[in-house]
């Protein structure tokens, strides 16, 4: 199999997990699930399939410290600062046309920071599954996660015939892209066994995707292409400030994946979770006995059905007669909302935002 290399998405703002996630410091780089932060996870999971020198996380260019201090295994060089965010699209065509001018022919996986994976050992199975057709067949691969509820915070793919199955992994044509859908249609997937949750995990020869990024999202190919090249000039950063100025904001989903011509999916049978807002902690936290989870020092009297976070694990939150809330304590600001308005939250911080 051709050589693997893993480009690791981390430049999200995080803004659904207000207050503990913050603008200097956001979701991918905190502490959600166990005494790992989500990058810090991520990486992880790539231990015995993909060695740190083969590693390359793309983030926010004022988060570039952030990753350094939380991963020293990886080389300086491998991490990327965008200087300014433009949707997937941008990050993948800046950070796969580095793979292939650094490893010519190299097979790409490239993945969100903010995803709980388990079993480490099936996620490595489906990956090479994946790459192993994607460097036969020129195929852009994503994977797809079987889902277990009707879930309406996710975008969904709609399978086809099966194609193969490679490694105990079966392989499908991909009809077509979802959006997240409201709850009967989410409940219409579900039971049709033909959709997917969009894991926004892929799998490709690197040199794939910059042809069908050529084809199909010329400016991104014209200005970020070339600045895989001689990094070190010192006005590199300049040249890629300008094109990302240049490039349109969208994302690769939208950009290239809806329109490619060798297009597919793997069902990928691992455990996952997208950590995307609060509600997703109950799929990641344990429950008390009346179905609070929590994280830090919680007293609960008469209450039920609630999602409790305090950043200062010494600090008491007491619930009393309170069903279906989500409550956030960090050392200045708490979150009180019902939790089926815990979408707002971005909102809420975008409102915050603009009167700083």
């Amino acid at each position: 199999m051709q050589t693997l290399v893993a480009l690791i998405m981390a430049g999200g703002s995080g803004t659904r997990f207000w207050p503990l996630s913050r603008p200097e410091r956001p979701k991918q780089f905190l502490r959600l699930v166990g005494d790992r932060t989500m990058l810090q996870l991520t990486i992880d999971r790539m231990d015995g399939l993909i060695p740190p020198e083969r590693i390359l996380v793309i983030t926010n260019e004022s988060f570039v410290d952030l990753v350094k201090e939380q991963s020293p295994e990886i080389p300086e060089e491998n991490i990327i600062g965008e200087p300014m965010p433009r949707e997937t699209a941008a990050a993948i065509t800046l950070g796969c046309a580095i793979i292939e001018e650094r490893w010519p022919g190299a097979v790409a996986v490239v993945m969100p920071s903010d995803h709980t994976i388990e079993p480490k050992e099936d996620f490595h199975r489906t990956i090479i599954s994946a790459a192993t057709a994607a460097a036969q067949d020129a195929t852009l691969y994503t994977f797809g996660i079987k889902p277990t509820f009707p879930a309406e915070g996710f975008g969904y793919l709609e399978s086809g015939r099966e194609l193969k199955v490679l490694n105990g992994v079966r392989h499908f044509e991909l009809r077509s892209f979802k959006e997240k859908p409201d709850r009967a249609t989410a409940e219409n997937y579900l039971g049709s066994g033909r959709y997917f949750w969009n894991s926004g995990i892929f799998v490709w020869k690197a040199a794939t995707i910059l042809y069908e990024i050529r084809r199909n999202l010329p400016e991104h190919y014209f200005y970020l292409v070339p600045l895989a090249e001689n990094r070190q000039h010192p006005a590199w950063k300049w040249r890629l400030r300008q094109a990302f100025q240049a490039v349109p904001k969208i994302s690769i989903d939208y950009g290239v994946m809806e329109k490619a011509e060798r297009i597919a999916m793997v069902e990928a049978n691992y455990k996952w979770n997208d950590v995307g807002g609060w509600l997703a902690l109950e799929r990641l936290l344990p429950a008390d006995h009346t179905g609070n989870y929590s994280l830090g020092n919680l007293h609960s009297l008469e209450s039920s059905d609630n999602i409790i976070i305090a950043e200062d694990p010494n600090h008491l939150v007491a619930c009393v007669g309170v069903t279906g809330l989500v409550v956030v304590h960090t050392e200045d600001a708490t979150l009180i909302c019902k939790k089926e308005d815990s979408e707002k939250v971005k909102q809420l911080v975008q409102q915050l935002s603009a009167k700083k």
